[in-house]
């Protein structure tokens, strides 16, 4: 090759190689995207250095984070987390390209790859069946040692509508009362898995998967602020309330759930003084007594004057979802004294 153009294709490669450094720590988790141009001046003038040389030692520190103490990389990552004590993330030496990706300190993963189960569109995704669950779970809700803090959903969180049966459905969360445009916030660290519009119900909603094993979801929202796959802090600003979705009025409809199951928030929360009431919830099937009860069958007795719409309305169930449990048309005659599969 000419030295000419052998020095020229070296001085390229020097000036393309800091752009596709791959080590630099302490990055936002943000979604992928191909227009986005991340590169700051300070990156720009980053001298290049050894790619595979970084990989090995990257790959070798994981390594020995993963074999020190038994430590099972995997099971830390999991959101469905049996170290539900343990809240440090450490970063995994996959390179991998799927359909679904975040940016962890640099690092393409595939979001499966970084948790057990992701998923952007669904709620929830666990399959978790709580009737055989006889546990005692301690989970760590902060620890200022690790700079892991925690943050009230709104500055003034006053109570509203409180978690339980409501008008013949179940609340799977609390309301808690704002103006349109308030800042709501996430109450602990974590990463956002949805961010999305329901139409019939949550309008629009952010759900935060925290370190802990615990998932928080901010319901009524009037904008969402943060994307899929970012990382937030406790107290960073996600949305902003309002009255969309199926709501009455502006409120923030707050949830607090474990692998897909919702909970009582008022067990963590003290919504009255403002305050976490416990560093470490005790988690144990008494707190999924309801999902347990929702799930049992319910049999409506038809009564006079009774059609299929007031008792859809009655069990907050569709009309369709009636017909179908029952094996009728939406015309067929109901007799008093009849009985109809609810759930």
């Amino acid at each position: 090759m000419d030295p000419n153009w052998r020095n020229c294709f070296i001085l390229v490669f020097l000036w393309i190689l800091p752009g596709i450094a791959i080590g630099q720590v302490n990055q936002r988790i943000i979604k992928k995207s191909n227009t986005q141009d991340r590169t700051t001046p300070d990156q720009k003038n980053i001298h290049p250095f050894d790619v595979q040389e970084y990989l090995y030692n990257l790959q070798k520190g994981t390594d020995s984070l993963i074999f020190t103490g038994n430590v099972d990389l995997k099971k830390r990552l999991s959101i469905v987390n049996e170290d539900t004590l343990s809240i440090v993330w450490a970063p995994t030496n996959q390179l991998v390209q799927v359909s679904e990706q975040i940016l962890i300190d640099s690092i393409w993963v595939t979001a499966f790859e970084y948790y057990a189960s992701w998923d952007s569109k669904k709620i929830d995704i666990y399959d978790f069946d709580p009737k055989g669950f006889l546990d005692t779970i301690p989970i760590r809700l902060y620890e200022p040692q690790s700079g892991s803090l925690w943050s009230m959903p709104l500055k003034d969180s006053r109570l509203s509508s409180d978690f339980g049966f409501r008008r013949y459905r179940w609340h799977h969360g609390v309301d808690l009362r704002l103006t349109t445009g308030d800042d709501v916030y996430s109450a602990f660290d974590g990463i956002v898995r949805m961010a999305s519009y329901d139409r019939y119900g949550y309008g629009h909603f952010v759900l935060v998967r925290h370190r802990n094993g615990l998932e928080t979801l901010y319901g009524h929202l009037s904008k969402t602020l943060v994307s899929v796959g970012q990382e937030v802090r406790s107290g960073d600003v996600i949305g902003l309330g309002g009255s969309t979705g199926r709501s009455t009025g502006p409120h923030l409809h707050f949830e607090v759930r474990y692998k897909g199951l919702s909970m009582n928030p008022g067990d963590m929360f003290d919504f009255n003084d403002h305050k976490l009431k416990q560093s470490i919830f005790t988690l144990t099937s008494q707190n999924f007594e309801h999902v347990l009860k929702m799930r049992e069958a319910i049999v409506h007795r038809v009564r006079n004057g009774e059609n299929l719409s007031v008792i859809a309305r009655r069990y907050g169930v569709s009309v369709s979802h009636i017909t179908r449990m029952n094996n009728i048309s939406t015309s067929a005659v109901l007799r008093v004294g009849m009985g109809l599969k609810i759930r």
